[in-house]
C-alpha cells in the first residue's frame, strides 16, 4: 500500500491535471472500410495551437471498458501530446465483430491450427490500426513526422505488429504484447518477427506480477538491438490484472513508467 501511494503521488508530480483527467474526448469517424463499417474514436487535444506530436493508444480486448482511457490522456495531453484511441471493429464506439467471440465461437481452437487462426484475427485487427495512424497523420492539428504508437495486451501485440509496416510512426512502446496468450506459440513466433522487422525503436515494458513475463524476457533483448528499451518494473498492486492492464492505464502505474516512456518518447522523435 505504501508504494501504491507513492506512485499515486509521483503522478502528481508528473504533472497530470484533473481537468484533463474528466474531460470528455471527441467522438471521430476515423475510416470507412472496405466492407462499409464506420470506425470510430475518442480523441483528446492538449492545450495549443499545434501541430502536435501525437499518441496513437490501442486498447485491449475489452470490447467496452477502456476505450476512452482519461488518465493517460491526462497524462499525455498534459506533455503537449494529441491522445487518439482508434477503437477497432466489434470494440466501443465502432461496429463490427468482435474479436473474442470470433475467438471463442471456434471450439477448436487451440487444435488444427488454432493458435495460428487467432494470428490471423489479430492480423486483420491490425488493418484497423494502420487505418487510425492514416487518419491521425492527416489531420491539421498533427506533426505527421511526430506520431507514436502504443497500446496495452492484445494493444500491445497490434502495437508490435504494426510496427514492422512502413506506417511513418517514429516510436513504439509496447505493455504487456501478449502476456496473457504466452502460451501461443505462434503467436510468439509471430511476435518476435514483428520486433526483428520493426521501422521503428520498440520499448517493451511489464510490471514483474504480470501473467507472464515472457514478452519482456524474449522480445525485450531483440528490441534493445535494434535501438529500443525493455524494462522490468516492480510489481504494481497486487494481482495479475493490478500487474498487467491497471500497470499500464491508472495513475499509479503511469507514475512508474512515465518518465521512462517520455524520454524514451522525445529521444525517437528528436
Amino acid at each position: 500500500m505504501k508504494h501504491l501511494f507513492l506512485a499515486l503521488l509521483a503522478g502528481v508530480c508528473l504533472g497530470f491535471s484533473t481537468k484533463a483527467r474528466t474531460a470528455d474526448p471527441q467522438q471521430v469517424t476515423y475510416s470507412t472500410t472496405s466492407d462499409g463499417l464506420a470506425l470510430k474514436g475518442y480523441l483528446y487535444l492538449p492545450k495549443g495551437h499545434g501541430p502536435f506530436p501525437a499518441v496513437l493508444w490501442n486498447h485491449g480486448s475489452e470490447r467496452l471498458l477502456g476505450t476512452k482511457q482519461p488518465d493517460l490522456a491526462g497524462f499525455y495531453t498534459s506533455h503537449g501530446f494529441v491522445f487518439f484511441l482508434p477503437n477497432r471493429r466489434g470494440h466501443g464506439l465502432s461496429p463490427g465483430p468482435y474479436i473474442m467471440d470470433k475467438i471463442r465461437q471456434d471450439s477448436f481452437l487451440g487444435f488444427l491450427g488454432g493458435n495460428r487462426k487467432i494470428v490471423e484475427l489479430q492480423e486483420q485487427a491490425n488493418l484497423d490500426v494502420a487505418a487510425g495512424v492514416s487518419w491521425l497523420s492527416s489531420q491539421s492539428f498533427v506533426d505527421p513526422k511526430r506520431i507514436v504508437m502504443s497500446g496495452c495486451s492484445f494493444g500491445g501485440i497490434q502495437t508490435l505488429l504494426a510496427a514492422e509496416k512502413p506506417l511513418g510512426v517514429r516510436a513504439y512502446v509496447a505493455f504487456a504484447p501478449g502476456a496473457e496468450s504466452w502460451g501461443n506459440g505462434a503467436l510468439r513466433e509471430r511476435l518476435l518477427k514483428a520486433v526483428l522487422n520493426a521501422q521503428a525503436p520498440v520499448f517493451i515494458l511489464q510490471a514483474a506480477n504480470d501473467y507472464n513475463l515472457g514478452p519482456v524476457e524474449t522480445l525485450g533483448p531483440e528490441a534493445e538491438k535494434k535501438g529500443g528499451l525493455a524494462k522490468k518494473y516492480p510489481a504494481f498492486g497486487t494481482t495479475h490484472p493490478d500487474g498487467h492492464w491497471r500497470f499500464a492505464t491508472l495513475p499509479g502505474g503511469i507514475a512508474m513508467w512515465g518518465p521512462d516512456v517520455l524520454a524514451f518518447i522525445h529521444r525517437c522523435l528528436k
